[in-house]
């Protein structure tokens, strides 16, 4: 992706003023993924030899202030320095940026090389032997991040402390302030509150430990990446983030994809000395699955008022349907009525359908093979948004109309669609409605399969509960 001249230009003016011997700025590349803040891969020539760097700077080269959902970049590469004095893998941070550099805010530090795609990790021959022990080693490098010591680095002076309750219930209110009415994530809000940890512990969280955010070669673990959201809180909340589904890759393994819980937990009591208790990791599995899906609604609403419209931002709020299957999976399962329907053309004129597949077979035939990095990947979710929006046109007024029917029974009344959706979260968050409602729990699993059908219909979760003899709607 080509990088705007003047931000070339301030940087390479950074880079002669603190680089030793530097020469020449060789390449600016920004990388796919970080769908916070964004990375670049830093070609520069020295007086000595060729080097790479990498560069993490505020989406739109913004300032970002410190709150309980972001640490600012200052204390990121301040808690990465932390880290990497108690030897967790981590970059070393070379230069932090000033508001005189006029680039946002952000640091430079050294490149690692290594493997980041969680689907690679998970299923690719290369790491086989890697993966034998992957999970244990994540285990064990948790127990290190979590024994920190939090007085000895002051770490509870720069970084919020969150209790669950209240990480619980700033989520809620995150997704009540986006003003969209999605009952599932109201339910599991309740559900989350009734069942608080009583045995948290207070420590370091990293808050986004997990496959994606690991940095590996064909051995080890050679880099913890992403500690933007990191604070003093319940350490199992990264036990349980770990096992989430949503970071698995389509692996069959709870752990990242690639590991077993028994694995995870062995390596973490070999390190710590300390028990865990499954329904306290279960509860923070629970808990990464709503708060990643209202992170994937924040994702949608950044697009439309963020300072990064990217085409990334929407496919990952349609992620949202993901993670609710999965707090469908955890807290309410059972049937569902399975859809045999399809994305069919029919007629002599060239439909909406036919068009959008057109457009799909031209980013995937065509220009993801004539590019790569960035724009590659970005023709990939533009292909998978247009798939989308195929099956909404096809199936969304059927399932519509089921899901009206089906609330004006358990509500009593008949009205619009979105009033019927919002008159059920009220009824929720006033506790006018008990969660173990045999109608509101068959209605809920059954909305939350249907917009997964929709929204990715690839995805473990909704093979959970699709028959094996349906065919896959595409």
């Amino acid at each position: 992706m080509a990088i705007d001249a003047n931000i070339a230009a301030k940087l390479e003016a950074v880079l002669a003023r603190e680089i030793p011997d530097f020469s020449t700025l060789n390449l600016v590349e920004r990388l796919t993924g970080g769908a916070n803040q964004e990375t670049y891969r830093i070609e520069i020539l020295t007086a000595e030899a060729e080097q790479t760097l990498a560069l993490r700077r505020a989406a739109g080269g913004k300032a970002v202030q410190t709150s309980s959902e972001n640490i600012g970049l200052h204390n990121e590469a301040r808690l990465i320095n932390i880290a990497e004095r108690h030897d967790i893998p981590v970059p070393k941070i070379i230069y932090q940026l000033k508001e005189s550099d006029e680039l946002g805010g952000g640091f430079l530090m050294d490149w690692l090389k290594g493997e980041t795609r969680g689907a690679r990790i998970v299923r690719h021959e290369r790491y086989a032997n890697l993966r034998k022990n992957l999970a244990r080693d994540c285990g064990r490098l948790l127990a290190k991040i979590h024994a920190i010591d939090l007085e000895e680095h002051a770490i509870a002076s720069f970084l919020p402390e969150r209790s669950p309750e209240e990480f619980v219930r700033d989520t809620w209110a995150n997704y009540c302030a986006l003003d969209t009415p999605q009952p599932m994530l109201d339910y599991t809000a309740i559900w989350l509150l009734n069942n608080l940890p009583l045995r948290a512990r207070r420590a370091l969280v990293h808050n986004d430990f997990r496959n994606g955010n690991l940095m590996v070669d064909d051995q080890k673990i050679i880099g913890v990446l992403d500690w933007e959201v990191a604070h003093v809180g319940d350490p199992y909340r990264d036990l349980g983030w770990m096992c989430t589904g949503s970071w698995r890759f389509g692996g069959t393994f709870p752990v990242g994809g690639f590991g077993s819980r028994d694995d995870f937990f062995a390596g973490y009591t070999a390190e710590s000395g300390t028990e865990i208790y499954a329904e306290d990791v279960k509860f923070w599995e629970i808990f990464g699955s709503f708060w990643w899906g209202v992170g994937c609604l924040l994702m949608a609403d950044q697009y439309r008022n963020g300072p990064d419209p990217s085409v990334e931002r929407p496919a990952i709020g349609r992620r949202s349907s993901e993670c609710q299957i999965d707090c469908v999976n955890l807290l309410i399962p059972g049937p569902v009525e399975s859809t045999d329907k399809a994305v069919r053309f029919e007629g002599n004129f060239p439909s909406a359908l036919e068009l959008i597949n057109s457009a799909v077979n031209f980013l995937r035939d065509d220009v993801m093979n004539e590019t790569s990095g960035r724009t590659n990947f970005y023709a990939r979710v533009a292909a998978n948004s247009l798939e989308i929006a195929a099956r909404e046109h096809a199936l969304r007024p059927a399932f519509d109309a089921a899901e009206r029917t089906r609330l004006q029974g358990i509500l009593g009344h008949e009205s619009d669609l979105i009033s019927l959706r919002w008159t059920l979260v009220e009824k929720l968050r006033s506790g006018s409605i008990p969660l173990n409602d045999a109608s509101l729990c068959a209605h809920l699993r059954q909305t939350v399969y249907d917009n997964i059908t929709i929204d990715q219909p690839t995805y473990a979760g909704y093979h959970a509960f699709r028959p094996a003899h349906l065919p896959r709607v595409t």
